[in-house]
């Protein structure tokens, strides 16, 4: 049986139907209520995790294969072995701020974002040193009452930027979710996993 990490919230709802259309009942999935481990058809054991975790249980061996956005995998810097783009939950790293801020400020940027590792991978790529604050909440906010000068984060329609009047300055790397396995899995169980993987590539790329 495969054990599969999959992030809980928006990568959850997106996956499932590209289960169901591999002919799968999700049913149990969907009526999970607060159970956090679910098997479907006798060779899926799927555990429901926060996305950081679902790297830290693929690194440490305890799930052959996770379901996770690319954000999670660039943020924690995981090991596993990406198997395959899913193409969905389609999203994009910004930076951003409000419309009066001037880029060419001398003074060295304050950025705030939930991904510090993205953000200081992009400016260190343009060779800018900048201080980076951590925010677990709502990180349009912050430019919006002067906490930093700038945002790194992810969007997927613009709405809440927009709604805010931000201004998206670059954008960064394009998100989406992924399979991907835990390097021992894909040895030792190497037909399930790909056979698993094969199955959901054929629905993505109808």
């Amino acid at each position: 049986m495969l054990k599969i990490a999959l992030t809980k919230g928006r990568v959850e709802r997106k996956f499932i139907p590209l289960l169901e259309k591999c002919g799968i009942n999700c049913q149990p999935l969907v009526n999970k209520q607060r159970r956090l481990i679910v098997k479907l058809a006798d060779k899926y054991e799927f555990i429901f995790i926060k996305g950081p975790d679902a790297v830290t249980y693929l690194n440490k061996g305890v799930v052959d294969l996770g379901i996770v956005g690319s954000d999670v995998l660039m943020e924690n810097q995981s090991e596993s072995y990406e198997l395959l783009d899913l193409k969905t939950g389609k999203c994009q790293f910004i930076l951003a701020s409000t419309a009066n801020y001037d880029w060419n400020n001398p003074k060295r940027k304050v950025i705030g974002t939930k991904y510090p590792t993205v953000a200081q991978k992009y400016f260190l790529s343009k060779g800018e040193d900048v201080e980076i604050i951590k925010i677990e909440g709502s990180v349009e906010l912050t430019p919006l009452v002067g906490l930093v000068d700038a945002i790194v984060d992810i969007t997927e329609t613009g709405t809440t930027l927009r709604e805010n009047h931000l201004i998206v300055h670059d954008y960064l790397d394009k998100v989406s979710i992924r399979l991907v396995a835990n390097p021992v899995s894909l040895k030792q169980k190497k037909k399930e996993v790909f056979a698993f993987s094969d199955m959901l590539a054929k629905v993505v790329n109808q």
